[in-house]
């Protein structure tokens, strides 16, 4: 899915596409040369189709514009003085407990109010292994789940915690809010998980043999007025695994505009609750824990 969509206004008729693309995007697009640069690499389509710089735009034509953070100069990523929940910090790691509703690093159209953000405010140097746009971040969570999530302070910490987390030796542990009753107290999910055809921000469950493979084990905790609260482990860890394996078994996350209804809670009812990890320097198993939001406690 493109981040703009421009549909061209009648006065707008046999403009240069590029002039056109320029003036009608937010402000806080570089300039001409860059909207240039994306008509030349097929990121911008008209009525589908890749055009050149010069094509006139003609009344009601369907302008897709897709942009990306790491097309945008490195300086836009500004330290903010934003207050953060920090679990543990040591000279190699930090731990975080993300409130939701917070973007974890800048992305297209958002590039301030992040986590990333704060955390260059807050602790000026950390790992640089996804580059300048990204300092720390070795996994992250979607802006609406919240819960505990570890930064990386030295590039030697980020390669050994992003080993653990290829090799699937990191246990976490959400809890999650869902729609219904689920029949049994435990169990486990296991349906691949491929991109959508329609929408590059959206994945979809895909038959065996396609896609990647995922598995999450699941326990009830609690069953109050058509929800249940369930602990959720993931095996593996794919994009919105947990919000696709729930809607699958016919149980959607309250909240969950992609995959569920958003009406049903306040945000997407997911918190990552702990994660057991082996320290990156001295070897030793670690386990951070945070307590479930007060919004998850007042609804059930």
């Amino acid at each position: 899915m493109p981040q703009h969509v421009l549909i061209v206004p009648e006065e707008s008729q046999d403009a240069r596409v590029d002039v056109f693309v320029t003036q009608a995007l937010p402000s806080d697009i570089p300039s001409r040369m860059f909207v240039k640069k994306l008509i030349e690499t097929g990121r911008i389509l008209v009525n589908g189709k890749a055009v050149k710089a010069q094509y006139k735009v003609q009344t009601n034509d369907k302008i897709a514009v897709d942009i990306h953070v790491d097309d945008y100069p490195d300086e836009r990523i500004k330290p903010e003085a934003t207050a953060l929940d920090i679990v543990y910090e040591d000279d190699e790691i930090i731990a975080i407990n993300k409130p939701g509703g917070m973007t974890v690093h800048p992305a297209s159209g958002n590039y301030g109010g992040t986590m990333v953000n704060a955390l260059v405010h807050h602790f000026g140097s950390l790992s640089d292994v996804n580059g300048v746009r990204r300092p720390g971040i070795v996994h992250r969570l979607d802006k609406e789940t919240s819960g505990i999530i570890l930064v990386a302070k030295t590039n030697f910490a980020h390669a050994r915690l992003a080993k653990q987390f290829e090799e699937h030796t990191v246990e976490k542990k959400y809890v999650a809010l869902v729609e219904g009753d689920v029949q049994f107290a435990e169990g486990m999910v296991e349906a691949p998980i491929g991109q959508h055809a329609k929408y590059h921000d959206m994945r979809c469950i895909v038959p065996a043999g396609e896609g990647k493979a995922a598995s999450t084990y699941y326990q009830v905790l609690k069953r109050s007025k058509n929800v249940t609260a369930v602990a959720l482990f993931p095996e593996t860890g794919r994009t919105h695994q947990l919000r696709l394996h729930m809607r699958h078994i016919g149980h959607p996350i309250l909240g969950d505009e992609k995959y569920g209804h958003k009406n049903l809670f306040t945000r997407l009812a997911l918190h990552a609750q702990s994660i057991f990890f082996e320290h990156p320097r001295t070897g030793l198993n670690m386990e951070f824990s945070v307590p479930l939001p007060q919004e998850f406690l007042a609804y059930l």
